[in-house]
């Protein structure tokens, strides 16, 4: 279990972070505003489910690899900070052409439900995500590394939910408005980069926690 200040450096962090629209919110503001606010809050924990799947192999693949190397562990930890650094540059040059969209057809809860959780195991770059986060809060002598990631990626999946759902919500009730500013998308990608490339410069002169 990571002490009391890591954790707190932690939830600040991915609270930073959840609060930045990314792919995965910006699918869900998509489906709100296009079917509605239980469309969207579907869609929050198809999403949520699908990082569960990523948080469970972060945590036996990183687990496994401080068993064969400490070194390549701290490795991993700044290669990390490094990608967390080309995410927020990829933002802040991007065209948006990442992003995940909803069409406007019509769907069951259900079906969309199973959307979300494919629409995230698909993507690659959520594992790669939790493999460069995570692993910044770990403690290697506070015990199983494996379960510290576990436990960190349930809480930031969990803060996920919460804030995604909130996002859902305002998007269901101000679809219209929403539709008729797209440079909205525009405008928050240099504020996600600006996030991504602090947090990961912050990281590499830190020097994480070995």
């Amino acid at each position: 279990m990571p002490d009391a200040a890591s954790l707190t450096v932690f939830v600040l962090a991915a609270l930073a972070l959840l609060l930045v629209p990314g792919p995965a919110v910006l699918y869900i503001i998509a489906r709100s505003v296009d079917q509605g606010r239980n469309a969207g809050l579907v869609s929050v924990v198809g999403v949520g489910l699908g990082s569960m799947v990523h948080v469970g192999a972060a945590a036996l693949g990183l687990s496994a690899l401080l068993v064969q190397s400490a070194v390549a562990f701290r490795t991993v930890k700044y290669l990390g900070a490094a990608y967390l650094i080309y995410l927020g540059i990829r933002r802040l040059i991007g065209r948006g052409d990442d992003i995940v969209r909803a069409d406007g057809s019509s769907r069951s809860l259900r079906r969309i439900f199973i959307q979300g959780v494919w629409v995230n195991i698909l993507n690659p770059k959520t594992a790669l995500f939790f493999f460069a986060f995570l692993p910044q809060f770990v403690n290697v002598d506070a015990g199983s590394v494996g379960l510290q990631i576990l436990f960190l990626g349930t809480l930031l999946v969990t803060m996920g939910i919460v804030t995604d759902g909130a996002y859902a919500i305002a998007a269901g009730s101000l679809g219209d408005w929403l539709k008729k500013r797209p440079r909205v998308v525009t405008a928050q990608r240099w504020f996600a980069g600006g996030v991504f490339i602090s947090l990961g410069l912050a990281t590499a002169l830190s020097g994480g926690k070995d």
